[in-house]
């Protein structure tokens, strides 16, 4: 299986998986129809599915459109049924989901909206995580609080290291500038921050990324460590309160 990075709106990204050999795809988060109808029609794909991490109009905006030119099945968090129109396929927290293209396991990931998912393919070592999780970034938080959004990261962080992350938003650069502010000493960054440059004058994505390097390097995810917590000027040692003060600036940065 394969996966295609399809460039959507102003900074979306959306995916879509295809197996060369039987043509069956799938789409995660088709942010508008027409890009997708476009590689859909041009390789001679077979749509499937369409999968929703989430309910905001720019990772759902493709979806009625696709199901009534493809006749394509919705699948989506089952608690968001009424905010997503048309789901077919109710998909469970914790679940195992198997179908003809692949087997992946669905986590409620809350914070960014109360009904956000991600989804992780074992087969081909990919992590979609919608708006929860960015490259050096994680997501806004709207409808969920602080500790859902902190707990939804350290869910993410148990997945193995060599997990690739497909995100929803090409963020990484302004991510990137907010991390080094705080975390100027960290030479992994420093290193990362120069492939991401590279991506950028060669006009290709900056993802996928690995979760090792967001280990690394995402002060989101490191937000015990000491220096990051000198940097902010905080005096307690408790990772959730930077992570909150980290969350926090970032909404004005």
């Amino acid at each position: 299986m394969e996966i295609k990075i399809i460039k959507c709106l102003t900074d979306n990204f959306s995916y879509i998986l295809f197996d060369k050999k039987t043509s069956l795809s799938a789409v995660i988060d088709p942010s508008e129809a027409g890009p997708i109808i476009e590689e859909i029609e041009k390789n001679n794909l077979n749509l499937k599915y369409v999968i929703n991490t989430h309910h905001h109009y720019d990772h759902v905006g493709g979806n009625q459109e696709l199901k009534e030119k493809y006749n394509c099945k919705i699948a989506a968090y089952e608690a968001d049924k009424d905010r997503i129109p048309e789901i077919d396929i109710n998909l469970k927290n914790d679940q195992t989901w198997k179908n003809e293209l692949f087997k992946c396991k669905i986590l409620h990931i809350p914070g960014h909206t109360s009904g956000h998912i991600c989804i992780y393919i074992n087969e081909i070592n990919a992590l979609f995580t919608g708006d929860t999780l960015f490259s050096l970034g994680c997501g806004r938080i709207f409808e969920g609080t602080y500790d859902e959004m902190y707990e939804s990261l350290n869910k993410l962080k148990s997945f193995p290291k060599k997990t690739q992350i497909y995100c929803g938003h090409e963020y990484t650069k302004k991510n990137s500038d907010f991390c080094l502010y705080f975390d100027p000493k960290n030479s992994k960054l420093q290193e990362k921050v120069l492939a991401i440059n590279k991506h950028i004058q060669n006009g290709t994505p900056t993802i996928p990324t690995l979760l090792g390097d967001e280990l690394e390097c995402n002060i989101f995810l490191r937000s015990d460590n000491s220096e990051i917590q000198k940097q902010l000027g905080i005096n307690s040692k408790d990772p959730f309160k930077t992570f909150v003060k980290l969350r926090d600036l970032k909404d004005n940065f």
